[in-house]
C-alpha cells in the first residue's frame, strides 16, 4: 500500500508558485493498479517520485507498506560510466537481492550480447530503454511505478519476452502509471485518477476519469 495523508508540493517557477498537490490524501491498495491522468506540466513525474521517495513533500506523510519500484524511465540510480554488469549488481545490492540472479535476468531479457559489459553511456536510447525495463521486472516488487506508459522499443524479441513477463506480473503485482493520454493506461489499470488543480480525484473506473479529464480539456 502507497498512502498519501495531506500532503501538499510546489516549486517556485522564478515568477510564480506551482502547486502541484495542495493537502491531498488518497491511498493505493496493493491489487488495485491504478492511472492517473494528468497534463503534461501538471506533475506526473513529481507524484511517482514522491510515491517512490526520491522526493520529499512540503508537508503531510507518505506511508509505504509495500516494495515499491523505482520509477520506470528513471536511471538516476544507475552509472552511466559503469556496465549494465555493473550497474544491475549494484541495483540488486540496494534491494538486497542475489545480484547473480538480477545480472542473469537482465542480461537474457535485455538481449545485449557483448554490449551489456560496454558503459550504459555508449548505448542508444533505445537499448537503455531495454535495460531499464529488465531490470525493474528482476526486482519483483509489489508497487511498479510507470511515468508515461511502457518503454517502446524496436527489438522483436524484447518487446515479446517482456510483454510475456509483464503480463505474467500483473496478475499478481500492482502498478501505477502517470500519462497524459488515457489509451496508455487501458490495458493494464482497473481504477484511475486525474490529477487537477492540486487534487487527485479517484474514480472506481477510468471511464469516469476520462469524463472528468475530458470535460476539463474542453472548458
Amino acid at each position: 500500500m502507497i498512502e498519501f495523508e495531506n500532503v501538499s508540493k510546489s516549486f517556485w517557477t522564478g515568477t510564480q508558485r506551482k502547486v502541484i498537490l495542495d493537502r491531498a490524501s488518497f491511498k493505493v491498495e496493493l491489487g488495485n493498479s491504478l492511472g492517473i491522468l494528468a497534463r503534461n506540466g501538471t506533475g506526473k513525474t513529481t507524484i511517482i517520485n514522491m510515491m517512490a521517495g526520491l522526493e520529499k513533500p512540503d508537508e503531510g506523510r507518505i506511508i509505504r507498506t509495500s516494495r515499491v519500484s523505482f520509477p520506470l524511465g528513471f536511471m538516476g540510480g544507475v552509472v552511466s560510466k559503469l556496465s549494465a554488469t555493473e550497474n544491475a549488481r549494484y541495483i540488486a545490492r540496494i534491494y538486497d537481492l542475489d545480484p547473480d540472479y538480477v545480472e542473469a535476468f537482465c542480461r537474457w531479457l535485455c538481449g545485449l550480447g557483448e554490449y551489456f559489459d560496454m558503459p550504459l553511456g555508449t548505448y542508444s536510447a533505445g537499448m537503455r530503454s531495454r535495460f531499464s525495463f529488465a531490470l525493474m521486472l528482476a526486482l519483483d516488487l509489489d508497487i511498479y511505478l510507470i511515468d508515461e506508459g511502457m518503454p517502446s522499443t524496436t527489438d522483436v524479441e524484447f518487446n515479446r519476452k517482456a510483454g510475456a513477463l509483464l503480463k505474467e506480473r500483473l496478475d499478481r503485482t500492482t502498478m501505477i502509471i502517470v500519462s497524459h493520454q488515457a489509451s496508455t493506461l487501458e490495458k493494464f489499470c482497473r481504477s484511475a485518477a486525474v490529477l487537477r488543480n492540486g487534487q487527485l480525484y479517484m474514480f472506481e473506473t477510468l471511464e469516469e476519469a476520462k469524463r472528468l479529464y475530458d470535460y476539463e480539456a474542453h472548458r
